[in-house]
C-alpha cells in the first residue's frame, strides 16, 4: 500500500540473496585480477617459446574479464514485477484507452498467411472492449494472397471471437487452440467447437489453395474491390499504397454473430519504389503509425511479429496497469515482455529459448532503468514514439483520450491518408530520426528503446507465469546462425552510432543501464578473443608449451576458481530458468559457435560499412520447415544441411582442435609424457579435450550420418586440409 492508503496497480519486488550474489561477484573478480597479474608478471622472455601466444592471452582474458564485469549489470539488482488488474478494473473501466495492435510481415513464403492471420485473430480476440481495440496488419510484401487470408480472418472472426468471449479460451490462435485443447466437459461447448473448427479448416483449406497456386482465383478477386488495387503492382519493390479498412470499429452494422461490435482491421502495404530506399521493419511500423494516427489513433501501441501470436488474453490489461497506475505510471514510456516460443525442445539444442536473457538479464536491466525494446510483444505510448520527452508535470488524460473521433467514411479514409504510406513521405522530415523508430541499424528497435530512455523516460519488464506471446524458434543451425548475426551486428552498429550507449548515452541512463547495453552492443567483438582461446592454446599444446601454470603453481588456484566458479554459476542459472543439464551444454555449445561464425561475420561487415564497402541488410528468418527437418529437430538432432561460410569456419576450427588433442594424446601414451602433460600443461589439455567434446555433433555431420542434415562431403576434405596446413605451418614457423 502507497502513502494516504493508496493502493498501485503493479507491485515491484527484488531478488532474493543479492548480499550473497555480489560477495560471489566481487571473490571472482579477485580471481580475474589474479590471472591478469600472473600474465603480466611471467610473460617469457624475447626469444623463449610461446611468448607471443601467452601476449595474446593476456589480451584475450583482459577482455574476457572486462566483458564480464559489463555483464554484471544485468545481475547485480534484478526485480520482478506483478501486476493487480482486479483494483485496475475497479477505478478505470470506464476510462479505458484505445489501443492500437500492429502485425508486421514481409514475405508470404517464409511467413506463410495462415500462421499471420492465426496472430491477427489471436490479438483481435484480446479480453478488452472491442470498440477500443484495432488491429493494423503491415504487409510489407504488398502480397495479394496476404490480403485475401486477412479478409478471409475478418469473416471467421465474427465466429471465433464470440467463441473465445464465451467460453473464456486459451489461447486465442485459433490453430494453437485447436491443436491443445483437450474435448470440453460442456456438451454445448463441443457442439460449438466442431462447428467452429469446421469454419476454420474450410477458411485454411482455401487459403492454402489459393497459396498452392499462387494467385487468388478470378471468381474470389470479383467478390471484392479491394483486389482491384493489385491492378497497377508490379512487384514487392514497386508498387503503389495499398489500404484496405476491413472492419470498420464505428460502423454500426460490424458486429459479430452474437451482435458485438468488432474490432477495426485494416491491411497496409505501404509504397515501394526500387529508387527509394524503404527503411525495412522501420519503415513499415513508421507508416503504421502515422496511419493509424488518423483512423484510431490509440494512445497505446502494441506490436507484433507475425508469427508472434498471443497466448494470454488478459496482455493489454496487464500493460494498462504500469501506464495507468497514478503515482508511477507517468515515467513509463513502454512495457517489453519477454520474447518466448512454442517449438522450443525440451534440451534447447540451439539456445533458441533465450532463457537465461528472459529470466535473468532483463529483470537486472529492469531494476537499472528499463530493458531493450526488442521489437516484438511491446507495449507502447503513442506519444513517446512520436518524440515527446518526459516531463515529471505530464500527466495523461485517459478519458479525454477517447473522446477524439472522425466523422469520414471508409472511403474518405481510404482515399485521404494514403499518401502517409508512400515511399518519399519520410524525406526531409523528422520521421527516423527523432520520430518514430530509427532508421539505419538492422536492430531499429533497440535502438529506439535507447532512444526513449535517454529521453528520460523508463521502460518495464513484464513476465507473467502465462507467456504473452509465443513465436516460432529457428530450426536449423544455418538459421539460428544468420539471425544472431544480425542481432549483433545491429548491436555493434548501436555501438558507433550516434546513440551510442557509451556516450550518447551518459548523464542521461543509469551507469548499470549502460553497462547492460554495452553487453548486448559488444557480442559481435568478442568472436576475437574467442577465436584466439579455441585455436591458440590447442596448436601450442599439439608443440609441447605450456600456456597456463603448472598444476602445483599456486597461481593454478586463480584459474581453477574462476572458470569453476563462472561455470557452476552460469549451470545454476540455467537450471534456475528452469532448464535441463543437457540443455546448458547445448547453450555452451551455442555459445561457442555464435562467437566463432555469427558474431565475426557479424564484426566484420560492421567494419565494412564503417569503411563504406558495404550497406546494412534485413535477413528475414524462415517461419517454416519441411516435414524431414521438423523430425530431425524434434529429435535434437543438428541441422546443418549446405555448405556455407559460417559452417566452414565451426567445422575448420573443429578439426583443429581434433588433430591437436589426437597429436597430443598419441604423443603422451606412446611417448610415456602423461605425467609431463598433467604437470605442465592440464589446463590446455582439458580446455582443447573440452573443445572436442562440445564438437561431437560436428564431427557426427562431418564423417558419420547419412540424412540430409548432415554436412557435405566436400566440407568434411576442405575442413580436414584446413585442419593439417594450420597445424603444420604453425608448428613450422613458431
Amino acid at each position: 500500500m502507497g502513502r494516504d492508503g493508496y493502493l498501485p496497480l503493479f507491485e515491484t519486488r527484488r531478488a532474493k540473496g543479492r548480499v550473497l550474489y555480489r560477495l560471489f561477484v566481487i571473490s571472482v573478480f579477485v580471481g580475474i585480477c589474479l590471472i591478469w597479474i600472473y600474465r603480466v608478471n611471467h610473460i617469457p622472455r624475447k626469444g623463449e617459446d610461446g611468448r607471443w601466444g601467452w601476449i595474446g592471452l593476456f589480451g584475450a582474458e583482459f577482455w574476457f574479464g572486462l566483458y564480464w564485469v559489463l555483464t554484471q549489470a544485468h545481475r547485480w539488482n534484478q526485480v520482478y514485477r506483478c501486476t493487480f488488474k482486479d483494483r485496475h478494473f475497479q477505478r478505470h473501466e470506464k476510462e479505458l484507452p484505445k489501443v492500437d495492435i500492429y502485425v508486421c510481415t514481409a514475405d508470404p513464403v517464409i511467413e506463410p498467411p495462415v500462421m499471420v492471420i492465426n496472430t491477427v485473430l489471436s490479438v483481435m480476440a484480446y479480453d478488452y472492449p472491442p470498440e477500443k481495440l484495432s488491429v493494423y496488419l503491415s504487409d510489407d510484401g504488398g502480397s495479394d494472397l496476404t490480403f485475401y487470408a486477412l479478409l478471409e480472418a475478418s469473416h471467421f472472426a465474427k465466429y471465433w471471437l464470440p467463441y473465445c468471449k464465451k467460453f473464456k479460451v486459451e489461447p486465442r490462435s485459433p490453430a494453437e487452440y485447436f491443436n491443445s485443447s483437450d474435448d470440453p466437459l460442456d456438451a454445448n461447448q463441443s457442439k460449438e467447437l466442431v462447428f467452429i473448427k469446421k469454419l476454420y479448416d474450410e477458411m485454411e483449406n482455401r487459403i492454402e489453395n489459393a497459396a498452392k497456386l499462387a494467385r487468388i482465383p478470378e471468381e474470389l478477386r470479383s467478390k471484392h474491390t479491394g483486389f482491384s488495387q493489385w491492378d497497377s503492382y508490379s512487384s514487392q519493390r514497386d508498387h503503389d499504397t495499398i489500404l484496405q479498412i476491413l472492419t470498420d470499429g464505428r460502423d454500426p452494422n460490424a458486429k459479430d454473430k452474437d451482435g458485438f461490435v468488432l474490432p477495426t482491421l485494416v491491411y497496409l502495404a505501404r509504397e515501394k519504389r526500387p529508387q527509394h530506399h524503404h527503411n525495412f521493419k522501420a519503415g513499415a511500423m513508421n507508416a503504421l503509425i502515422r496511419l493509424s494516427s488518423e483512423i484510431s489513433n490509440g494512445p497505446i501501441i502494441l506490436n507484433v511479429d507475425c508469427d508472434m501470436y498471443s497466448n494470454n488474453s488478459h496482455s493489454v490489461r496487464d500493460a494498462l496497469c504500469f501506464f495507468m497506475d497514478e503515482e508511477k505510471g507517468h515515467e513509463i514510456a513502454f512495457v517489453q515482455f519477454p520474447q518466448n516460443f512454442k517449438n522450443v525442445t525440451r534440451n534447447e539444442i540451439y539456445d533458441a529459448a533465450i532463457r537465461v536473457i528472459n529470466e535473468v538479464e532483463f529483470h537486472g536491466l529492469d531494476g537499472c532503468g528499463g530493458p531493450l525494446y526488442v521489437g516484438t510483444g511491446c507495449f507502447h505510448r503513442r506519444d513517446t514514439l512520436c518524440g515527446r520527452k518526459f516531463s515529471k508535470e505530464y500527466k495523461t488524460d485517459w478519458s479525454s483520450l477517447n473522446d477524439i473521433r472522425r466523422k469520414d467514411s471508409v472511403h474518405e479514409l481510404e482515399k485521404n491518408f494514403k499518401g502517409l504510406a508512400s515511399s518519399t513521405y519520410d524525406k526531409n522530415t523528422q520521421w527516423g530520426k527523432e520520430m518514430g523508430l530509427l532508421y539505419g541499424c538492422p536492430v531499429e528497435d533497440v535502438i529506439t528503446g535507447l532512444s526513449i530512455q535517454c529521453r528520460g523516460w523508463k521502460s518495464v519488464f513484464f513476465n507473467p507465469s502465462r507467456k504473452a506471446f509465443l513465436g516460432i524458434a529457428a530450426t536449423t543451425l544455418p538459421d539460428a546462425l544468420v539471425q544472431h548475426k544480425r542481432w549483433s551486428e545491429g548491436n555493434l552498429q548501436i555501438l558507433f552510432s550516434r546513440y551510442s550507449p557509451a556516450w550518447y548515452a551518459q548523464g542521461k541512463i543509469s551507469l548499470a543501464l549502460q553497462m547492460g547495453y554495452c553487453a548486448y552492443c559488444l557480442w559481435a567483438p568478442n568472436c576475437l578473443a574467442t577465436l584466439y582461446y579455441t585455436v591458440i592454446p590447442s596448436l601450442y599444446l599439439l608443440k609441447g608449451i605450456s600456456l597456463f601454470p603448472q598444476i602445483s603453481s599456486p597461481w593454478f588456484i586463480p584459474f581453477a576458481y574462476v572458470i569453476s566458479a563462472k561455470n557452476i554459476c552460469a549451470l545454476a542459472e540455467f537450471l534456475w530458468c528452469g532448464g535441463t543439464i543437457l540443455g546448458w551444454w547445448n547453450n555452451q555449445r551455442m555459445w561457442l559457435y555464435k562467437r566463432t561464425s555469427s558474431y565475426l561475420f557479424a564484426f566484420m561487415d560492421t567494419i565494412l560499412k564503417l569503411l563504406g564497402f558495404a550497406m546494412s541488410g534485413f535477413v528475414i528468418s524462415t517461419k517454416i520447415a519441411d516435414h524431414d527437418v521438423s523430425q530431425r529437430y524434434e529429435k535434437e538432432i543438428m541441422e546443418f544441411g549446405t555448405s556455407t561460410p559460417m559452417l566452414t569456419i565451426l567445422s575448420t576450427l573443429a578439426m583443429i582442435n581434433l588433430v591437436c588433442f589426437v597429436g597430443v594424446l598419441k604423443e603422451a601414451l606412446m611417448g610415456k609424457g602423461i605425467i609431463r602433460v598433467y604437470e605442465t600443461m592440464s589446463l590446455q589439455f582439458v580446455l582443447c579435450g573440452i573443445l572436442v567434446l562440445i564438437n561431437f555433433p560436428l564431427y557426427q555431420a562431418l564423417f558419420l550420418r547419412k540424412d540430409k542434415g548432415k554436412l557435405p562431403s566436400s566440407l568434411a576434405g576442405k575442413s580436414i586440409v584446413l585442419a593439417l596446413l594450420a597445424c603444420i605451418s604453425f608448428t613450422l614457423l613458431s
